[in-house]
């Protein structure tokens, strides 16, 4: 498959001196706008996906009327969080002094 370029913009000097400022120990600026283009590639289509499927329910509502409660909904966003919230202690556990 042949690469593509992505085409060069123009910014203030104080950005770029900003940008420069940012780049890790040896990454390049192509490479820091790659993984940042990359990433808002990746935002964009996640975003999409879930307007797609937004619009998908509040037409199956519509058509149907069928619905879950709110209260019903937000019982299970609390309990996925709480889950993921334990997960993510174990993992980022502080080293014992």
């Amino acid at each position: 498959m042949k690469t593509a370029i992505i085409p060069q913009v123009r910014i203030e000097p104080q950005l770029r001196a900003d940008l420069d400022a940012v780049l890790r120990d040896g990454e390049t600026l192509s490479e820091f706008v790659e993984s940042t283009v990359r990433g808002a590639v990746e935002h964009r289509l996640v975003q999409r996906a879930f307007a797609s499927r937004a619009d998908e329910a509040w037409a199956r509502f519509q058509r149907t009327g069928a619905g879950r409660p709110a209260e019903d909904v937000i019982a299970d966003m609390r309990t996925s969080l709480e889950v993921r919230r334990k997960e993510l202690q174990g993992k980022h556990r502080p080293a014992d002094a």
